[in-house]
């Protein structure tokens, strides 16, 4: 399969599936043995617990849009860049609603075989979704108030 096919498998995931919560589209571009990259163990995430993330997901961010901003590929493996935004309206990690917008950036890093997604990973800048909901905030030091005196 080709490089430039193996990144419109990943960009449909996100914008055919996550950014619409149509998760019956699944079997068609990832594997029923996917596995998740920073598990340690090396479990399959599958199908179904692949589903379960994305409708949990869209749960929280009802409204969530993912703009693929970036792409590169070599051999089976594509890197995305991603922002994502959506209104936080469901409990997220123990957070109840705030009703605020958040915006996410994350880079995915996805290995695809014979046009599916066997193994999906990344890493997304939690932290300004956190400060954007005020769900943590930065406390200045005494030093810090020292100086803008």
């Amino acid at each position: 399969m080709s490089i430039e096919r193996n990144k419109l498998v990943v960009r449909r995931l996100l914008e055919e599936i996550v950014n619409t919560g149509n998760v019956e589209l699944l079997p068609e571009l990832v594997g029923a043995d996917c596995r998740e990259s920073n598990d340690p163990t090396g479990r399959a995430v599958g199908l179904e617990n692949m589903r379960a993330h994305v409708l949990g997901v869209r749960t929280t961010f009802p409204d969530l849009h993912i703009t693929v901003e970036q792409q590169i590929a070599e051999g089976e493996w594509v890197a995305t860049r991603i922002t994502a935004r959506g209104t936080h309206s469901g409990t997220w990690m123990d957070m109840r609603p705030t009703g605020l917008p958040v915006e996410i950036t994350g880079v995915n890093l996805d290995r695809v075989v014979d046009g599916r997604i066997v193994e999906h990973g990344g890493a997304a800048n939690m932290l300004e979704a956190l400060l954007g909901i005020g769900a943590v905030r930065i406390v200045s030091t005494a030093e810090d108030d020292d100086a803008r005196e």
